[in-house]
């Protein structure tokens, strides 16, 4: 079957960004000789493994299975003994154009609104009265490729009373009214908008220059204030060790897995995806080689953007301090440390025994 490597092979881009121009170029090198390779040796019986070596690009789907083993069991150790929540985050698509070209300020406005809107609407004693958790996670892909930007989130269904004395346990069912959160994440979102745009820091090309006037500015955003933005939240699930598994799933997921291509023959690319709006239905659909790439790249991050961010207990400055009260009250242990080995740490397919990692000089250098 051919891989997205494959058919970044076939194919020549032009005005690409800087980001996207790195990503497909590493794409296509990813474990070849030009980057080079490596061995492991064991350090017991000498048996020697040559690999080459992988580009380490966080869009390259070879690239991403390690990584997403580690940060999955580096978040299995702050689970709490609740039922968690999932809850999706989406912006209306009259907004893809502003965010296309104001990428690294709007992908951060939107997961800033999401969490935000969780934590003040969760300390409220109407809904909750306490500080919860939340993890967010950044997606801008739909099944087809298309730009769609929203935000995945993982909440636990309690958290730490306002006056940091209880544990307050939610109902099973998830204790925010879905629209009630919607018209929370509308108000926040819309207000920091209008806020990068008073401060100059919004950029507008192309077909989007006429919002540079700030009467068709605001005309948008008095639209956007008249539309239903759609928040979902799913069934909780049956364990907290399903909740990591889940959401490691989607935490390293670039936009299109090789399992789901299935056709190549040059000058077109044949893929699976499921239909939502049609029941769920998987389907195939064919693009022009060029467009899949195009679309494809559409979904390449600003160079370290942090799409995977922690709200509340699990933001790294409580979690020492309100996240180990939370196990205390709970009667849990406090959470083990981390057990996850060295990245470097390999051991022998022949005796099990450690081995060493030699890293071996690149024969030819890569061409930009």
């Amino acid at each position: 079957m051919p891989e997205l490597q494959d058919i970044f092979k076939h194919i020549q881009l032009k005005r690409l960004s800087p980001t996207q121009a790195k990503a497909f170029h590493m794409i296509r090198l990813c474990r070849t000789s030009t980057l080079g390779s490596h061995a492991q040796v064991c350090t017991e019986c000498g048996v020697k493994e040559v690999s080459f070596n992988s580009c380490r690009n966080r869009h390259c789907p070879k690239c991403q299975h390690s990584v997403q083993q580690e940060w999955v069991e580096a978040q299995m150790s702050k689970l709490l003994p609740v039922g968690y929540f999932h809850v999706v985050f989406t912006i209306p698509q009259e907004l893809n154009t502003l965010v296309l070209q104001n990428q690294r300020l709007l992908y951060s406005l939107l997961i800033k609104s999401a969490g935000h809107t969780l934590m003040e609407l969760s300390k409220d004693p109407k809904f909750l009265g306490a500080t919860i958790g939340a993890t967010s996670v950044l997606h801008t892909c739909g099944q087809n490729l298309s730009f769609h930007p929203h935000v995945h989130c993982i909440v636990p269904g309690g958290g730490l009373s306002n006056d940091g004395l209880r544990f307050v346990r939610s109902r099973k069912k998830f204790f925010i009214p879905v629209k009630v959160i919607s018209k929370k994440f509308k108000g926040k979102f819309l207000n920091l908008l209008k806020q990068a745009y008073n401060q100059g820091e919004l950029a507008f090309f192309n077909e989007a220059t006429k919002l540079a006037l700030r009467s068709n500015f605001l005309s948008l955003v008095d639209n956007l204030y008249g539309m239903n933005w759609v928040v979902f939240c799913k069934k909780p699930f049956k364990s907290p060790v399903h909740v990591v598994r889940y959401l490691g799933r989607y935490t390293h997921k670039v936009a299109i897995s090789n399992s789901r291509i299935q056709a190549l023959d040059g000058q077109s690319v044949s893929f699976a995806w499921r239909d939502y709006k049609d029941g769920n239905k998987s389907k195939v659909m064919t693009l022009d080689a060029a467009e899949f790439c195009r679309r494809f790249l559409l979904h390449v991050l600003p160079n370290r953007f942090i799409k995977i961010r922690h709200y509340g207990l699990l933001s790294s400055r409580n979690i020492k301090t309100k996240l180990f009260r939370c196990f205390r009250l709970t009667g849990n242990n406090l959470p083990p440390p981390s057990t996850i080995a060295p990245k470097n740490t390999k051991t022998c397919p022949s005796c099990g025994s450690p081995c060493l990692i030699q890293f071996l000089p690149i024969c030819s250098k890569a061409s930009p």
